[in-house]
């Protein structure tokens, strides 16, 4: 009988598996397919090759991620601790703090307002991680968006369909686990998406991967997750875009058109629902976790987001012990990817109610509720 995994291996496998698809596609993102080929060989790439000066290092797609999931944590401590709180506006302030690790500025209003003391006083664990602080070709749009905003909470004024919106939002669906709510799970993931991406295309695939990562937390199988959330999506305005590369996906899925002409079909995934249909579309063929990260990042494209979503839905569904260890042992931030993860997995366990006790102190410090 084979090993399901647990809720921990889920989680674990969900964040760690993003992240190695992201790694896996660092060094092949702005390459053609034939490119690909001609410099890993018939295969395409199908280990760790350097990229930003290492092997195994992850790019924009799992900083942004990581600081999503600070930002939902942060938010259930403060609204705990204050009985109140906005998490778009708690993670759209995780998102400046990523933004200040890639050495932008913030504009001078929100700075003057919220950052100039909490960003050195009360900036949390993650952003003390010296790792992140690189760049790592992150998107333009994410960089603009975050650097005009002047009030937490705002949505993006652009009219961009990016994937950067849709290849952070995998943790909305890990904290949100607790509840079945595909309503609520779907709005936060388009709320995260919509800080920096204003179009719907841009917005609403970061709510169908968050209800997907909720429902296979819960064990529903892919096509069974894939039915709510596109029964969900289809309750939003301007949902047809999105819906119809889902609808495609599949059918290519069933089809018996090869997985490369399949992909070449479905685009490139610079834009989110290319991106997700993409991830969903390897996912649906994948005989494991390797063979399906491989065809995502093994395309013309935005391999490294692709493969980071495709990591994301394989790693819940298989959990950790799915990803090949060749993989695992080299990639960059791999504990603290964990511990996030775990936390992630704690949260509500812990006992934020009484901060007053020296047993609570670590939470407030790892975690403050700014």
């Amino acid at each position: 009988m084979p090993h399901l995994p647990t809720l921990q291996e889920r989680f674990t496998g969900c964040l760690l598996g993003g992240a190695v698809g992201d790694a896996l596609g660092a060094p092949v993102e702005f390459m053609s397919r034939q490119r690909i080929h001609q410099q890993f060989g018939p295969q395409g790439i199908s280990d760790y090759a350097p990229a930003f000066g290492g092997l195994g290092v992850i790019t924009d797609d799992t900083q942004m991620t990581l600081f999503t999931a600070e930002g939902l944590l942060r938010a259930h401590v403060r609204g705990n601790m204050r009985g109140i709180c906005h998490p778009p506006s708690v993670i759209a302030h995780a998102y400046l703090r990523w933004l200040v690790t890639q050495g932008v500025e913030p504009a001078p209003e929100i700075r003057e307002r919220l950052l100039d003391h909490r960003l050195e006083k009360a900036s949390g664990w993650l952003i003390q991680h010296r790792e992140l602080h690189h760049r790592r070709a992150p998107g333009n749009t994410c960089l603009s968006a975050l650097q005009s905003m002047t009030r937490l909470g705002d949505k993006a004024n652009n009219n961009s369909k990016g994937c950067g919106g849709v290849m952070r939002a995998a943790p909305v669906g890990l904290y949100l686990w607790p509840s079945r709510d595909v309503a609520s799970a779907f709005e936060l993931g388009c709320e995260t998406a919509a800080i920096t991406h204003a179009h719907s295309s841009g917005i609403l695939p970061a709510g169908v991967l968050a209800v997907l990562i909720l429902q296979l937390l819960h064990g529903n199988t892919l096509r069974g997750a894939l039915k709510l959330a596109m029964a969900e999506l289809q309750e939003h305005a301007d949902h047809e875009e999105t819906s119809q590369f889902l609808i495609t996906a599949i059918e290519l899925a069933d089809s018996n058109l090869s997985s490369e002409q399949a992909i070449f079909f479905l685009g490139e995934g610079w834009v989110a629902e290319e991106a997700l249909a993409i991830a969903v579309y390897c996912a649906l063929v994948a005989e494991d976790f390797r063979h399906g990260v491989m065809l995502a990042v093994n395309h013309d494209g935005d391999s490294d987001s692709t493969g980071a979503i495709a990591g994301n839905i394989l790693g819940v569904m298989h959990g950790i012990n799915a990803v090949p260890t060749s993989w695992l042992e080299p990639l960059e931030l791999r504990e603290v990817i964990t511990e996030v993860a775990n936390d992630l997995l704690a949260v509500n366990k812990w006992d934020v109610d009484d901060m007053d006790g020296k047993d609570n102190d670590w939470v407030w410090k790892k975690y403050p509720g700014f």
